[in-house]
C-alpha cells in the first residue's frame, strides 16, 4: 500500500520508460502487493484505458482499509490525486457505468473525511471540493442531492480552513465555476453562509477581491438582504476580531472560530474579550489592574460572537452603544493598522457599492423600507477611521436619497425614525449631515406626497420645532473656532429647514399659514438680511427653478453646483451660501463668479 502511495504521488508523467519492476529492489520485488502496484502503474503509463480508473479505485479502497489512514484520510497524499484523476476520467469517458462505480467510494470517503475533521490537523478543503464537484456534475445519474454535502463542507471544513489561502482560492474558483448551478438548484446556500464567505474575503484580502465580486451578488437574497448590511459596514471590525483571536489562540487554520461560543474554557473567552475591549489581558499588571471599572467585562456581550459567526441568523440589529465596543474601536485605531485591516478599509466601500446598486435595481420596496432605519442608525456608528467613515457615510446617504427618489411614500411610512433623527440634528456632525439630507428629502417629496397629509403635518411640526431650536441657539455671539463651525453648521441646517418648510407648504396648501408664522419668528437681523438677498435672487427664474423646482426624476447629489443643469438641482445652494456667512469676510471660497457664465 505504501509503495502504491509513493507511485501515485510521484505522478504518472514521471514514470520511467523501462519496466518498473526491473528497477525495484529485491526486497520490494518479492512482495506480491508491490508487484501488483508496479504492474498497474506500468499499465497506466502505457495507456490502458480500462486500467486507469481501476488503479485509482484501488487506491481509494487501499486508503480505506489502512488503519493508519482510515481515521485521517487527507493525510494520504495519494488520495487527492486519485480523486482528481477519477473525476477527470468520468468526464472524459462519459460513462454512466464508471460514474456508478466511482460514486460509492466518493460518498464513503466524503463521510469519513467530514467525521475526521474535528480531530485532524490535515487540510481537507481541496479533497472535499473535488468530491462535491463530482456530486454536482453527476448527481442526477447517481441520484445524489449535493445540498447536505455542500452544507457539511461550509460548516465542518471551510469554517476551519478559510484562513488557508490555497483553500480560499479553491473555494472561490469552485463558487465561480458553479455559480449558475448553485443559484438554480441551491439558491439559499450562499445567502445562509455569507458571514463565512465574508470572513474568507476579509482575511485573505485583495488577492481574492476581483473574483469574489463575481459571486458576491449571489449572497443577496430576501433572507440575507438586511443582515448583510451591518456585516459589510463592520468588515474592518471583523478583521480586528479575527486578528485578536489569532493573537490569543494561535493560527486560525484548523480551528473553528465559531466554536468559541461553546468553548469549555470560559476564561479564554474572557481573556479574549478583555484584550479586544481594553487593549490588555486579564493578567496584565499596571496601576489600574485592580480596578473593577477598567477590567470588568460582561461575558454575555455578544459583540465578537456576532462578528465571528459562520451562518446567517436572520438578525440585522446589532448593539453598538456599549462602552466595551467604544474601547475596542479606540484600541484598534490607536494601534498600528495591519495590512489586512488596511485592505478591509478599502474593500468594504466597494462591496457596499455593489450591494446598493443591486438593492435599487432588484430588491422590493418592503425590504428597502426596512433597511433605511438601519442605515440611519449606523450613519454615525462606523469604524473610526476618518477616510473610511467618509466613504461609507457618503454611500449610505446617497442610497437613502435614491431610495426616497424611487419611492417617495417611504418618507410617510418612516416618519417616526425620520423625526427621531431630526431631533438628534445637533448631537454630532454626522447626525447633522443626516438631518440635512432628511430635511431636503422631506421638502423635495412633499412629506411622502399629497396623499399623505397627516404624515406631512407631523413632519412639518418637527421642522418647525427644529427651526425654533436653531433660532434660539443662534443668540450667543461667535467665539472659538469650534463655536464658529457650529454656527456655520446651524446656518446651513437653517437653510435646509426653511426650504423644506416652504416646499411642504407648496405641496400641502393647508400648511401655508403656518409657514408664514414660521417665517415671522425669525428675529435674527443677520438672517433677515441674508433672507432678503436670497428672496431677491429668487426673482430670477433660472435661480428659482434651480432651488425650488422639481427634480425631474434625477437622483440628487447634495453639495454640488452645476448651473448648466439647473433644472435638476434643488438642494438650496443659494440660501446655504448666503445664510452661511456671518459678519465680515466669508468663511468659504464660494463666489457668484463660479456659477454665473462669464461674458
Amino acid at each position: 500500500s505504501s509503495v502504491c502511495t509513493k507511485i501515485s504521488t510521484a505522478g504518472l508523467a514521471s514514470l520511467p520508460d523501462e519496466p518498473l519492476h526491473s528497477r525495484a529492489s529485491p526486497e520490494i520485488a518479492g512482495d506480491s502487493r508491490t508487484e501488483f502496484c508496479l504492474r498497474s502503474a506500468e499499465e497506466i503509463k502505457m495507456g490502458d484505458p480500462d486500467k486507469k480508473w481501476d488503479f485509482y479505485l484501488r487506491t481509494l479502497s487501499s486508503s480505506a482499509r489502512d488503519s493508519n489512514l482510515a481515521g485521517d484520510p487527507a493525510s494520504d497524499p495519494a488520495l487527492l490525486n486519485a480523486v482528481r484523476k477519477l473525476c477527470q476520467l468520468c468526464k472524459e469517458e462519459n460513462s454512466e457505468d464508471l460514474v456508478a462505480r466511482v460514486y460509492p467510494h466518493f460518498n464513503k470517503l466524503f463521510q469519513r473525511s467530514v467525521a475526521s475533521l474535528p480531530q485532524s490537523r490535515s487540510s481537507y478543503g481541496l479533497l472535499l471540493l473535488e468530491i462535491i464537484q463530482f456530486f454536482l456534475d453527476f448527481g442526477e445519474i447517481v441520484l445524489h442531492d449535493a445540498d447536505p454535502s455542500l452544507r457539511s463542507f461550509f460548516r465542518s471544513c471551510l469554517s476551519r480552513e478559510f484562513a488557508d489561502l490555497t483553500v480560499a482560492e479553491a473555494t472561490r474558483n469552485f463558487l465561480n465555476v458553479n455559480k449558475r448551478k448553485l443559484l438554480a438548484s441551491y439558491p439559499a446556500l450562499l445567502p445562509q453562509f455569507f458571514p463565512l464567505l465574508l470572513k474568507l474575503i476579509a482575511w485573505n484580502g485583495e488577492k481574492l477581491l476581483k473574483s469574489f465580486l463575481k459571486v458576491f451578488p449571489e449572497l443577496i437574497s430576501p433572507a440575507s438582504f438586511l443582515p448583510l448590511f451591518p456585516s459589510l459596514v463592520d468588515l474592518p471590525m471583523l478583521v480586528v476580531a479575527m486578528e485578536r483571536v489569532e493573537r490569543s489562540s494561535g493560527s486560525l487554520i484548523g480551528s473553528s472560530i465559531a466554536s468559541i461560543q461553546n468553548s469549555t474554557a470560559p476564561e479564554m473567552l474572557l481573556a479574549l474579550m478583555d484584550e479586544a475591549y481594553t487593549g490588555s489581558t486579564i493578567g496584565d499588571g499596571g496601576a489600574d489592574s485592580e480596578s473593577e471599572d477598567t477590567n470588568a467585562i460582561d461575558a454575555a456581550d455578544p459583540l465578537f460572537l456576532e462578528l465571528l459567526k459562520d451562518e446567517n441568523d436572520g438578525l440585522a440589529e446589532r448593539h453598538r452603544t456599549s462602552p466595551s465596543m467604544a474601547a475596542a474601536l479606540q484600541a484598534a485605531v490607536n494601534a498600528p493598522q495591519s495590512d489586512r485591516l488596511k485592505q478591509s478599509l478599502k474593500i468594504a466601500p466597494g462591496l457596499l457599492d455593489v450591494y446598493c446598486a443591486i438593492a435599487i435595481r432588484d430588491v422590493n420596496d418592503s425590504l428597502i423600507c426596512s433597511l433605511i432605519p438601519l442605515l440611519m442608525a449606523r450613519n454615525d456608528v462606523l469604524f473610526p477611521d476618518k477616510n473610511y467613515s467618509y466613504q461609507v457615510r457618503k454611500r449610505l446617504l446617497e442610497f437613502m436619497l435614491a431610495s426616497f427618489q424611487r419611492a417617495p411614500n417611504f418618507i410617510a411610512l418612516l416618519k417616526k425614525p425620520i423625526m427621531d433623527r431630526l431631533g438628534q440634528a445637533y448631537d454630532s456632525s454626522a447626525k447633522t449631515e443626516l438631518a440635512l439630507q432628511l430635511c431636503w428629502a422631506i421638502g423635495e417629496h412633499g412629506g411622502g406626497g399629497t396623499s399623505h397629509r397627516d404624515a406631512a403635518r407631523e413632519l412639518f411640526e418637527n421642522l418647525e420645532l427644529l427651526l425654533y431650536e436653531n433660532l434660539s441657539s443662534r443668540e450667543s455671539a461667535l467665539g472659538s473656532d469650534s463655536e464658529n463651525f457650529r454656527k456655520s453648521s446651524q446656518s446651513r441646517l437653517l437653510c435646509f429647514v426653511i426650504t423644506a418648510i416652504a416646499k411642504l407648504a407648496t405641496h400641502h396648501h393647508e400648511l401655508l399659514p403656518r409657514a408664514r408664522v414660521a417665517r415671522s419668528r425669525i428675529s435674527d437681523v443677520r438672517v433677515w438680511r441674508r433672507a432678503r438677498d436670497y428672496l431677491g435672487l429668487i426673482d430670477d427664474p433660472a435661480i428659482s427653478l434651480s432651488v425650488l423646482g422639481p427634480s425631474q426624476g434625477r437622483v440628487q447629489k447634495p453639495g454640488t453646483v452645476n448651473w448648466s443643469d439647473g433644472g435638476t438641482k434643488m438642494i438650496a445652494h443659494i440660501p446655504f451660501y448666503l445664510l452661511g456667512e456671518q459678519e465680515g469676510s466669508p468663511f468659504h471660497d464660494f463666489s457668484f463668479s463660479d456659477i454665473f457664465p462669464r461674458t
